[in-house]
């Protein structure tokens, strides 16, 4: 046993060993009870929007407004080289600091996301929700307000999906109840999502070359 290192210490260095080693167990045996066909459905809402030149705002809280800037950010500089003259139009309503912190002063946090969708929202618009409980105030208002301009509303949840179930057209739930082990797998799922729309939209790029090239 090196110098200055009790019995004690090296028990604990072995069972936070054990604890990541049990984290990681746990989170993947979550992965086969993923909503695989809830993703699926989210896919084809993006790329339907993307395909009509309609945009995607995406939102939530704490680590989930990190995952929010992170999608943005994916699906933005990620598909730059897919269509030069249709790029998927993404914002994150978690971005914008001052405008963020106007609306939580002068009327409240429950509305940071929603009066910036009445700004920007148009019909057909894709509103993408990221909670771990699916009840924060400020997102559950963004989605209503999403609907009541004609949005289409999706999103991921956690813990049973909360009340933004019944506000989203498709909501993919992590079941579980672990905060950690779902903004993980939010994650995961938005890399899914994000992979498979790119697949999609240079797989339609390639079918408009082919068909332009058999035209002439």
């Amino acid at each position: 046993m090196p110098p200055g290192h009790d019995g004690r210490e090296w028990d604990f260095h072995k069972d936070a060993g054990l604890s990541i080693a049990k984290y990681f167990q746990d989170l993947g045996a979550l992965i086969p009870q993923l909503p695989y066909s809830d993703l699926s459905s989210i896919l084809a809402v993006f790329l339907e929007a993307f395909a009509e030149q309609r945009t995607v705002f995406v939102f939530g809280n704490g680590g989930s407004a990190a995952s929010a800037s992170h999608m943005m950010c994916d699906m933005n500089k990620g598909m730059s080289d897919v269509n030069a003259n249709k790029r998927p139009k993404v914002m994150a309503l978690t971005d914008n600091v001052p405008l963020i912190s106007a609306w939580a002063n002068d009327c409240g946090y429950e509305r940071i996301f929603s009066e910036q969708l009445k700004t920007f929202v148009k019909p057909r618009d894709v509103a993408f929700a990221i909670s771990t409980s699916g009840d924060s105030p400020n997102v559950l208002l963004a989605l209503k307000t999403a609907r009541e301009h004609g949005a289409l509303t999706v999103g991921l949840a956690g813990c049973q999906g909360g009340r933004m179930k019944e506000l989203c057209d498709v909501c993919a739930i992590v079941p579980s109840d672990n905060i950690r082990v779902i903004e993980d797998l939010h994650h995961a799922m938005m890399h899914s999502i994000f992979t498979a729309v790119r697949e999609g939209l240079l797989a339609a790029t390639t079918r408009n070359l082919l068909a332009r090239a058999a035209s002439f």
